[in-house]
């Protein structure tokens, strides 16, 4: 049987350069995708802001000091979305076998694909070109017969490169690399290791298990062990359901209102139930959770009949709250659908007439706010969010445009 042949392909800065290429006055200029207060974080930062220092999961405060030039652009979820389907979709052409990691990156399964597309270095040079065509979008790739080889080398390519390590090369090219390039070793990890003299993967291979087991622990030894060795058999699992979809805000002041965090909510279900439409799916459980000024989360869930329709969502998220209300002011509230799944099939003794209804408008609602714009129809409740103070508004909300009088 012939070495498995897998790619990983990641769109470089995908929400930054989705802002890009939909403006190019943005072009060279250090951009970042996040909320616009303080309290925010940098979702993600295009290249010209990583030179200042700025990455995802920085504090929007701390990036704005490394870069006072920055320009922060509130983030389009729903684009994103979008766009990843269709990113997915090219990938699809390439193999069956595609197993998502997030919207902007995925594991290829192209064993076998040879006679159909020619060398792997080539399809995926191909692959590349068809996302660059088509999404005007900047993709890196690694190509190895490991899983975690083929994620590393990629993430060597970018921006918009490609690398491929043959099987013979494997260890060679993982033993130079730092310890903390190893899936499962992060931060605490890597410090962890340096003080017992292990610093880059070659050393982890080379020190025997016991001793390594002695130190880290069974479990993480071998796990270690084999990466460092190249060993790494996991298959790639297309099709990979999303356990939930959710969506929360986070608020310039904390508020205890109940009726504004209802507003929000609200806000928030609409926002799910446009995603799981969009995926062909239905929810059956949903949670609620928000966080109080010290800090403390507090999350409650319960099970609800299979819906994609946002006012079901909300009516469970209300029920939750009431049932759970905070004691204190919140400083972020948030609700996800879970228990994700196609929607039941429907039998001759089904009479939902209620339930059809909705899905039409549902439908219909969709194919309007595609055409026009997604704040082109909304519930008329969502108009106090805009009216609201700004004190009372998430940390980068931004008001939807109102219609024209002409």
């Amino acid at each position: 049987m012939s070495a498995s042949i897998i790619a990983h392909v990641d769109l470089d800065a995908f929400y930054a350069s989705v802002e890009i290429r939909d403006d190019p006055s943005l072009a060279g200029r250090p951009v970042v995708v996040g909320g616009q207060s303080n309290r925010s974080v940098v979702a993600a930062a295009s290249y010209e802001a990583r030179k200042y220092g700025v990455h995802s999961a920085l504090p929007m405060v701390r990036a704005r000091k490394l870069c006072p030039e920055l320009v922060v652009i509130t983030p389009r979820i729903g684009h994103y979305a979008a766009e990843s389907e269709r990113f997915f979709a090219i990938l699809g052409r390439y193999s069956p076998l595609v197993e998502g990691l997030s919207l902007d990156e995925a594991f290829v399964d192209l064993t076998g694909t040879e006679c159909l597309f020619g060398a792997p270095d080539a399809t995926v040079r191909r692959l590349r070109q068809d996302v660059m065509d088509e999404l005007s979008l900047a993709c890196s790739a690694g190509i190895s017969s490991v899983k975690f080889v083929s994620k590393i080398a990629s993430d060597l390519a970018k921006p918009n490169g490609q690398l491929q390590i043959v099987r013979e090369g494997i260890l060679a090219f993982l033993h130079p690399l730092p310890v903390g390039r190893l899936w499962g070793v992060g931060q605490k990890r890597e410090q962890e290791l340096h003080a017992l003299g292990i610093n880059t993967i070659g050393d982890v291979a080379r020190m025997d298990l016991a001793t390594l087991t002695r130190r880290l622990g069974g479990e993480a030894a071998r796990h270690l062990h084999a990466l460092a060795n190249g060993q790494d058999d996991r298959p790639v699992v297309p099709d990979r359901e999303a356990k939930s979809m959710g969506a929360e805000e986070t608020f310039e002041s904390d508020i205890s209102d109940p009726e504004l965090m209802a507003l929000y909510l609200l806000e928030q279900a609409e926002r799910v139930a446009a995603r799981l439409r969009r995926s062909g799916l239905v929810a059956t459980g949903i949670t609620l959770k928000y966080k109080l000024a010290d800090f403390t989360l507090v999350t409650r869930q319960r099970t609800i009949a299979a819906t994609s329709d946002g006012g079901a969502l909300h009516r469970a998220a209300v029920d939750l709250l009431a049932a759970n209300r905070p004691p204190r002011p919140i400083r972020l509230i948030g609700l996800s659908a879970h228990k994700i799944g196609p929607p039941p099939a429907r039998t001759l003794f089904d009479n939902d007439e209620r339930g059809g209804k909705t899905d039409r408008l549902n439908a219909a609602l969709d194919g309007i706010r595609q055409k026009h714009g997604s704040h082109a129809l909304q519930r008329a409740g969502l108009l106090q969010l805009d009216r609201g103070a700004p004190e009372q508004r998430p940390a980068g909300y931004v008001a939807p445009p109102r219609p024209s009088k002409n």
